[in-house]
């Protein structure tokens, strides 16, 4: 495998170019790390309030929506046996 490191490819291209030196990059590319500080947390406590809120949210309205689905059956329940003491009243 060491004889055939340096040959070229079919195509004639080098497996690795050397023949021009490059500059190692020294410079710093990394965003430095944030502090572990009271910033963070409170946005990841802004965070879980918010959701909680929403949760909220949509437990009373889903509970608000129930409760007007029950009204309204009761509602048709309630007409549905006037119509048939109506109707029976008819024929007595």
């Amino acid at each position: 495998m060491a004889k055939n490191r340096n040959k070229k490819t079919r195509n004639g291209v080098a497996a690795m170019d050397v023949t021009s030196p490059q500059a190692m990059d020294t410079s710093e590319s990394a965003a430095p790390k944030p502090h572990i500080g009271g910033s963070h947390r409170k946005m990841k406590g802004v965070q879980m309030k918010r959701t909680k809120n929403v949760r909220k949210m949509k437990a009373i309205a889903k509970a608000i929506s129930k409760n007007e689905k029950l009204e309204e059956r009761i509602t048709r329940t309630e007409s549905k046996i006037e119509r048939t003491k109506d109707a029976k009243k008819l024929y007595e």
